[in-house]
């Protein structure tokens, strides 16, 4: 049976503009067909867009929480409320992401993410983990713990990769020692190297590029711009980014995280599809303000929720995003000045291609995933479908 559906009356964005009055079609999870008139369907199930957007789902490919639960919480509940929650905002995929901790919790994520992705069936889609940490400048530490922050032990990941087939992407800081071999080590595991939580330089990061460190990481967030040192100016990661012209980078687009002209220039320098919008959210993404714990609940930070982000207790750095998809989206249009086409690209098909999900993911073409998401034009969510299935629908629409 092909369980056939029909979105109609629909504002199509496609990779190659708006499709007005479309129809999209799907079958078995799949995107059977797409046509700019209203075509028949036999025996399918219909949603009326009512001439809003139809777009591509957005992949979140650095998400630590939300629905007032982590995934260092360690639990199935976690994993699952949290893809529920961000489904609510248009997130069709996203990337578990981890913080500097034991060994031996992070092995117990792994493990909970492998039971968690067999059951995963009323949210968005589990894409691989993302490990974050713990090879980091102690200087950049942010808001990781420090009492977790090391340098690359090859012992200790080798054990971490051979215990799970799920990890496609590991952030760490060039400079540190063995950290080279670390990403080499990557490569061979087909595992996306990406720099983080850096004081690295230039040269550095030239070396690091090399061996497979492709992809900046909360872009200047922890990360080194132009430095001093014995009186000679040195170029940071952030200056490295931008010369090197593929070298993709993610932003955190919360409107808190990175100011108006930054997100311009990057927009401007880096160019649509070397930009990946990003969540980097923690527990409280979805929730009301207050007191709130960044990373596990048994031993994570004590932060406080305001101003639309989450901040150390004493104020003095931020502790992470609780922003959702749909403000990114309308965050960088509003902002940057960004059409919506890019704005959408940013959030589905540039993190597909750098997650290398390209043939499956991020963009409305015929057989590829129907990983779709149905917005107005303030980008308030109307309904979210995971793999053919809605997994939200702000009209409760039961399909």
């Amino acid at each position: 049976m092909n369980n056939y559906k029909k979105i109609y009356n629909a504002n199509i964005i496609t990779p190659s503009g708006f499709l007005k009055d479309g129809t999209l079609v799907l079958a078995d999870g799949k995107i059977a067909e797409i046509s700019a008139k209203n075509i028949a369907v036999d025996n399918a199930l219909e949603i009326d867009a009512r001439g809003k957007y139809v777009a591509p789902g957005f992949i979140d490919m650095h998400v630590h929480g939300g629905g007032g639960h982590d995934f260092m919480d360690n639990t199935l509940e976690a994993f699952l409320t949290i893809t529920k929650t961000h489904a609510q905002y248009g997130t069709t995929a996203l990337m578990p992401t981890t913080l500097s901790c034991e060994k031996e919790d992070l092995l117990t994520t792994l493990a909970i993410y492998e039971q968690a992705n067999a059951l995963n069936k009323d949210g968005a889609d589990l894409v691989g983990i993302h490990i974050e940490g713990p090879y980091f400048a102690m200087s950049q530490k942010g808001a990781q713990d420090p009492r977790y922050i090391r340098n690359p032990n090859p012992a200790e990941y080798e054990e971490i990769l051979a215990a799970s087939k799920h990890i496609k992407r590991w952030s760490a800081a060039p400079e540190l020692p063995g950290t080279i071999e670390f990403g080499n080590f990557l490569q061979k595991h087909n595992v996306l190297a990406a720099i983080a939580h850096t004081d690295a330089i230039y040269e550095e990061v030239i070396k690091a590029y090399e061996i497979g460190f492709t992809h900046a990481t909360h872009f200047y967030s922890c990360m080194s711009g132009v430095s001093r040192r014995n009186a000679f100016r040195y170029a940071g990661v952030i200056e490295s980014a931008y010369l090197i012209d593929d070298m993709t980078v993610e932003i955190i687009v919360d409107g808190v995280h990175l100011p108006a002209p930054l997100l311009k220039l990057i927009y401007k320098i880096k160019g649509v599809e070397n930009i990946a919008l990003i969540t980097d959210a923690m527990r409280g993404a979805g929730m009301p303000e207050g007191k709130s714990v960044l990373g596990s609940l048994k031993d994570g930070l004590e932060v406080i929720i305001e101003d639309g982000v989450a901040k150390l207790p004493d104020r003095t750095a931020f502790a992470g995003s609780v922003a959702t998809a749909d403000r990114l989206v309308s965050n960088m249009m509003k902002l940057a000045d960004v059409p919506l086409l890019d704005a959408v690209k940013m959030a589905s098909a540039t993190p597909a291609k750098i997650l290398s999900l390209q043939d499956a993911k991020g963009e409305l073409v015929k057989g590829k995933d129907a990983d779709i998401v149905i917005f107005d034009e303030e980008i308030n969510i109307e309904t979210t479908i995971v793999n053919g299935n809605v997994v939200y629908s702000k009209d409760k629409i039961k399909i």
